[in-house]
C-alpha cells in the first residue's frame, strides 16, 4: 500500500467517523424531541395533580362511548362529583394539604366505580365520570363516592372530614355529547349551594326555573333607579280599643311586564344576590318619607320597617337610620326596626353590635315572625326588643288547633314575664280577632282591619277620622306636643 492509499484510507476513515457521530447526535436529538411530546401529552392527557384523566382527553373518551351507545342503542350515565367546602379546608391547611386530599379523594372515587368507568377530572377542582348504565346503576356509584368521600382525611398533624355533592345526568335523555357534563355539573352545583353531602339527578326544570331567576335578577338590579318600587302601609291595631297605634311599611314590586311581583318571590333573590343594601335603603328612607309627610299633615303616627339579616350585618347601618331621620325631622322612638327571630338570634359580633347601637338610638325594636326560631328568655332578655310579633301561621289556626292557642298562649305569657308587647300578624276573621284580646294580646294587624294601602291613602284615612269620620286612629296621633304622646 503506497502513501497516497493510505492517506485515502485515513480519510475515508474521518469522514466515516464524522459521519457516524452526526447521525448519532441527530438520532439522540430525535429521541429527547420525542420524550419531550410524549411528556408533554402526557401531562395533556393527565391531571398533574390527581393522574386522572384530563378534561380534554375525558371529553374525548366520553364521544367514544356515546358513539358506542349509539350503535347499540344503549345509555351512559355522567357524575359530577364537588368535595364541599374544600376552598375552607385549603384555607385552613394550605395548598399542598389541598392537592394531597384531591389525590385521596381521586384513589377513593376511583375505588367507587367498576372497571370500565371513565374516571376524569372537569373543570377546577371537580371530578367528572363516565358509566355505561343509566341513572340507577348512577346512582349506586354515586351512593358509594358519597360513602367513601365521608371517610377521616388523615393529615400530617391532624384529621379532617369532608361531604361531596355529586349530579348525574344520563344520555340522551339529559343532553347530547357537548351539553352532558355541563348538565351533570348543574345538578351538582344545585345540590351544593342547597347543603351538599349526597346526589341528584339533573332535572331539565331546574334549569328554566334559573333561567327565569337570572332574568329577574338582572331587572331586580334596575328596578330601584327606575322607580319600580312603592311602599306600601299596613295599619297596627290596639286590641282594646281597635284603634289604629302604627303602620308597617311593606315594598311592592311594579314591575313593567309582569305587574305586581310579590316580596315574597323577589326579597330572597335580593338577599341571595346582594341587593338588599340598595333596596333596604330605598325602603328606609321612602317610609321616613312618608313619615314626614304625614307629620306635615298633623299625623305622627310610629312607622315600622322591616330590617334583612344583612342589613344587620351592616357596620354604618344605624348611622344611616339615624342620618335619614334627622334629614325627615322624626325621632329615633317613632322608627320601628322589625328583625325576624331568627335573624335576632345570630350569635354574631356584627349583629350583637348593630343591637346595641339600635339600643342606644333609642329605636323601638320589634322580634317579628316570633314562634318560628329558637329564642331562649335568656336570649331575649339581652336583646332591646319592645314586642314580639306572633308569627302568622300560629294565628291562622287559632279557631281550629288547640296545639296553636297553646302555642299563642305560650308566647303572650313569656311576653309579659319580659315586659314586651305582643302583636299578631295575619288576623283575618273576627274570631282570631276574639281569641287574641282574650289571651291579652296588645295589638293586631291584618287583612280584617285593613289591607296594606299606600302612605296617602292611609294619610286620607286619618285626616277623615280627625275631622268627624268615624275611622279609628288613636288620639295621641294628632297630639300638638310631642309630649303628650304615650308609648304607642
Amino acid at each position: 500500500m503506497d502513501a497516497w492509499q493510505f492517506i485515502s484510507l485515513g480519510v475515508a476513515a474521518a469522514l466515516s467517523r464524522l459521519y457516524w457521530l452526526e447521525r448519532k447526535k441527530r438520532i439522540e436529538a430525535t429521541l429527547d424531541r420525542d420524550k419531550v411530546f410524549t411528556y408533554v401529552l402526557a401531562r395533556h392527557e393527565q391531571d398533574e395533580r390527581t393522574g386522572l384523566m384530563a378534561p380534554d382527553s375525558l371529553d374525548k373518551a366520553l364521544k367514544g362511548i356515546i358513539q358506542e351507545m349509539d350503535k347499540v342503542g344503549g345509555t351512559c350515565t355522567v357524575l359530577a362529583v364537588a368535595l364541599d367546602n374544600f376552598e375552607m379546608v385549603k384555607d385552613g391547611f394550605g395548598e399542598e394539604v389541598g392537592v394531597d386530599i384531591l389525590k385521596i379523594a381521586a384513589q377513593r372515587i376511583v375505588s367507587s366505580t367498576g372497571s370500565d368507568a371513565v374516571v376524569g377530572m372537569g373543570e377546577g377542582e371537580e371530578f367528572v365520570l363516565v358509566i355505561r348504565g343509566d341513572a340507577k346503576i348512577g346512582s349506586a356509584v354515586a351512593a358509594r363516592i358519597k360513602e367513601e368521600i365521608s371517610k377521616p382525611y388523615k393529615l400530617d398533624t391532624d384529621t379532617t372530614r369532608l361531604t361531596c355533592s355529586v349530579g348525574i345526568a344520563v344520555y340522551p335523555e339529559h343532553g347530547v355529547s357537548s351539553t352532558i357534563i355541563a348538565n351533570a355539573a348543574y345538578a351538582m352545583r344545585s345540590l351544593k349551594s342547597s347543603g351538599g353531602a349526597g346526589y341528584c339527578i339533573y332535572n331539565p326544570k331546574t334549569v328554566v326555573q334559573a333561567r327565569d331567576e337570572a332574568v329577574l335578577v338582572n331587572e331586580l338590579r334596575t328596578a330601584v333607579t327606575t322607580n319600580q318600587f312603592e311602599l306600601y302601609f299596613q295599619p297596627k291595631i290596639d286590641a282594646r280599643t281597635l284603634q289604629v297605634t302604627a303602620a308597617e311599611a311593606l315594598i311592592r314590586w311594579h314591575h313593567p311586564t309582569r305587574g305586581l311581583v310579590s316580596p315574597v318571590i323577589f326579597i330572597p333573590l335580593a338577599e341571595k344576590y346582594g341587593l338588599m343594601e340598595s333596596i333596604g335603603k330605598w325602603v328606609i328612607e321612602e317610609a321616613c318619607h312618608a313619615a314626614e309627610v304625614w307629620l306635615e299633615s298633623g299625623l305622627r303616627m310610629r312607622v315600622a320597617v322591616n330590617i334583612s339579616g344583612y342589613q344587620m350585618r351592616q357596620i354604618d347601618l344605624v348611622e344611616h337610620i339615624e342620618e335619614t331621620l334627622k334629614r325627615h325631622g322624626l325621632q329615633a322612638e317613632r322608627f320601628t326596626c322589625e328583625i325576624t327571630e331568627t335573624v335576632a338570634m345570630e350569635d354574631t359580633q356584627a349583629t350583637k353590635l348593630t343591637f346595641e347601637k339600635m339600643r342606644e338610638a333609642g329605636f323601638h325594636v320589634s322580634i317579628d315572625d316570633f314562634g318560628t326560631g329558637y329564642s331562649s328568655l335568656a336570649s331575649l332578655r339581652r336583646l332591646p326588643a319592645a314586642e314580639l310579633k306572633m308569627d302568622r301561621a300560629f294565628v291562622t289556626d287559632l279557631e281550629e288547633s288547640e296545639e296553636a292557642r297553646s302555642i299563642a298562649k305560650s308566647i303572650i305569657e313569656m311576653a309579659r314575664a319580659l315586659n314586651l308587647k305582643v302583636i299578631a300578624e295575619g288576623v283575618e276573621t273576627v274570631g282570631q280577632s276574639d281569641i287574641l284580646v282574650a289571651m291579652g294580646c296588645d295589638e293586631m294587624q291584618g287583612y280584617l282591619f285593613s289591607m296594606p294601602i299606600p302612605a296617602k291613602d292611609l294619610c286620607a284615612m286619618a285626616m277623615n277620622r280627625h275631622s268627624g269620620d268615624s275611622s279609628g286612629f288613636r288620639d295621641s296621633l294628632f297630639a300638638t306636643d310631642f309630649s303628650t304622646l304615650g308609648s304607642n
